[in-house]
């Protein structure tokens, strides 16, 4: 008896999600039940997701959330947090390829707006490049390391091979702030100096480096305060 219960309010579910979808006005523990539908089966999955949302918060900080750490709620197992885990790389497959099919570059706001894609899911310090030919055309973006670029350390020798493979004529630095706030340091100012004079000697000019947050980004080359380490790109 109880599973026909359960049967019939996963039904209902199922029904206002085909007829209405998800928006920003959906309830975070409808939104889980009913991916938990899909791992867990013949139970009632609201009370779950209840304690998913009540446990972490928000949605957001649920799929940030560390998988052993989801997996420890009551109700749940590793391989119903896996699915939970899954959805940031594949919206992040998603809109990379999506645009990847369209990429142009008319202004650094473009280049802002295709490497926060590029670092949907990305919940710890990375650093990347970007390569670009003569006219502007995208050749490659690679991730160069993980972790804070002034405490890991940027080898600027491998950042200059690969962007020679790449046959780069200028390049963009990018790196992420997991605070969400998206402001450049007097160090990122250094790194950003040391790398664009390891560049010109081969070459390659380093037309910006844009600091990423939550949704948003700076771009250095257009800042007040550090355009002047690009007057010569």
């Amino acid at each position: 008896m109880p599973e026909s219960i359960h049967s019939g309010h996963r039904e209902r579910v199922r029904k206002e999600i085909i007829k209405n979808g998800f928006d920003e006005n959906t309830p975070p523990h409808k939104i889980i039940e009913f991916l938990l539908f899909y791992c867990i089966s013949r139970k009632d999955t609201n009370p779950l997701a209840h304690r998913l949302i009540n446990r972490f918060g928000s949605i957001p900080e649920l799929l940030d959330a560390p998988l052993e750490e989801i997996a420890a709620v009551e109700g749940m197992s590793e391989s119903s947090a896996l699915l939970i885990k899954s959805i940031l790389p594949i919206a992040r497959i998603y809109f990379v390829e999506k645009a990847n099919e369209k990429a142009t570059f008319n202004s650094l706001d473009d280049i802002g707006r295709y490497a926060l894609n590029q670092y949907i899911g990305v919940t710890n310090e990375q650093a990347s490049i970007m390569a670009f030919d003569g006219k502007g055309k995208l050749l490659g973006f690679e991730f160069l390391l993980k972790g804070d670029i002034s405490s890991v350390g940027l080898s600027f020798r491998d950042t200059v091979t690969r962007l020679m493979k790449l046959n780069a004529v200028s390049a963009v630095l990018i790196h992420n702030h997991p605070s969400g706030i998206a402001v450049p340091s007097p160090t990122d100012a250094v790194i950003t100096q040391k790398l664009s004079e390891s560049l010109a000697n081969s070459g390659i000019y380093l037309i910006d480096h844009i600091i990423l947050g939550f949704g948003d980004f700076v771009s250095m080359a257009q800042s007040k305060e550090y355009s002047y380490l690009f007057k010569n790109n």
